[in-house]
């Protein structure tokens, strides 16, 4: 054999082969290279989907935060505000309780000072009448001159 027709057998063997691979198993690498390529793709594209979603779950997170210290900012408002009304409610109770007490303890005063006027009037009218029985040496008759001891006494 010849080194020509050896190296054409060989050129003719190999151009099968080559013809062979791309007839029968380039397709399938092809395909199978295609389909890796879709797969890495649908899994970036996966990858950045997530990522948005969770760029978005982040800031619904931060909004929900925000509101939830906002209503818990509103209820303590309220719970101070609540607190001045019942202070102040308190402050008006014992007020208007110290003004009946005190309205109470001025008419029972009132009443016992007059009280103690009349008695002391009645006191009176009954010395002026011995003052005046012993003044006169005679006996006083209190019903008798009941007129004059009631002009006496509304003077006293």
């Amino acid at each position: 054999m010849n080194i020509n027709a050896t190296l054409i057998l060989q050129s003719i063997a190999m151009m099968i082969f080559v013809w062979f691979c791309m007839k029968f198993l380039w397709p399938h690498l092809i395909k199978a290279m295609d389909e890796r390529r879709e797969r890495i793709a649908e899994g970036l594209a996966a990858s950045d989907r997530a990522e948005q979603e969770l760029q978005a779950a982040k800031v619904e997170v931060e909004q929900q935060i925000n509101e939830a210290r906002s209503k818990a900012g509103d209820i303590v408002d309220q719970a101070n505000q609540r607190h001045s009304q019942i202070l102040d409610q308190a402050k008006d109770d014992s007020v208007a309780e110290r003004n009946r007490q005190v309205s109470a303890g001025e008419a029972a005063i009132s009443q016992a000072a007059n009280q103690a006027k009349e008695e002391l009037r009645l006191s009176v009218a009954s010395l002026a009448v011995l003052g005046a029985s012993q003044i006169l040496g005679k006996e006083v008759d209190e019903d008798t001159h009941r007129e004059l001891l009631d002009k006496l006494i509304t003077e006293i």
